[in-house]
């Protein structure tokens, strides 16, 4: 009997792997982890340390640390536009505490790029008067690069010859390598940031800085755990910031 011819089936295309999606610079995730801390004896955490900050930043490990805060304590807008109220009204109790000059806030600077670890942040508190006339001289000799600005708009009116200030600046530096995909993870802090300034009635800090924003770049930046520095810390607002977000807290103040 004649064969019958069969017909040969093609076996089926084996299923294509799935292809993995690289995290976009947008991405929720912080990729980067911070290096474990052995705090130096005489250090404590989550503590409102009197001392002199350039000390600290020598006693602290290098490259350990994922974020800093930086507010320097100058009369720049005082001293160099000369109102002619210096020392007077709700200004007296800023003009009482002890200035930093050029050099020391430039030490500062340079004492918080050797602490942060690479990729790490520096949020520097402004003036207009520094935000306008220049602040680069205070970066030099460091790794650090400015990649962001944040306008705190504070709620209220203060001084100025022609226009009136509301605003203070928190200029965002990043150490070398500059990178943020896997490095800030939170992308719905907007540039302008409208936070009601706290009053500063009595013993309270001057020049006391917005808690909610400070949280909000802190989770941008680190993780839970992580250590948050401040190394003239006034008021102590970024560890009451850090602590609202699960950080510890390194910092110290000369008038605490």
């Amino acid at each position: 009997m004649p064969r019958t011819a069969t017909k040969r089936v093609e076996p089926a295309p084996a299923a294509a792997a799935p292809t993995a999606v690289a995290p976009s610079v947008f991405s929720g995730i912080r990729s980067v982890q911070s290096p474990r801390i052995a705090m130096p004896r005489g250090l404590r955490l989550n503590t409102r340390l009197k001392m002199d900050g350039l000390k600290l930043l020598a006693k602290l490990p290098a490259e350990s640390i994922p974020v800093a805060f930086f507010d320097p304590q100058y009369r720049g807008i005082l001293d160099k536009m000369a109102y002619g109220n210096e020392g007077q009204s709700r200004s007296q109790r800023r003009c009482a505490l002890q200035q930093m000059s050029e050099a020391t806030i430039a030490d500062f600077v340079k004492g918080i790029d050797a602490t942060l670890m690479p990729s790490g942040h520096l949020f520097l508190w402004l003036d207009k008067f520094h935000l306008c006339n220049g602040f680069r001289a205070w970066l030099d000799g460091t790794a650090l690069d400015v990649v962001d600005l944040i306008n705190w708009n504070k709620g209220r009116i203060g001084m100025g010859y022609r226009s009136r200030r509301t605003t203070e600046y928190c200029i965002v530096l990043q150490k070398q390598p500059r990178k943020a995909k896997g490095v800030w993870k939170i992308h719905t802090i907007p540039d302008t940031w409208l936070e009601k300034a706290a009053g500063n009635r009595g013993n309270g800090h001057p020049h006391k800085k917005p808690v909610a924003l400070q949280a909000e770049l802190i989770a941008a930046v680190s993780n839970a755990g992580d250590t948050v520095l401040d190394p003239a810390a006034g008021d102590f607002t970024v560890l009451e910031a850090a602590m609202q977000r699960g950080r510890n807290f390194i910092g110290c103040d000369l008038n605490q």
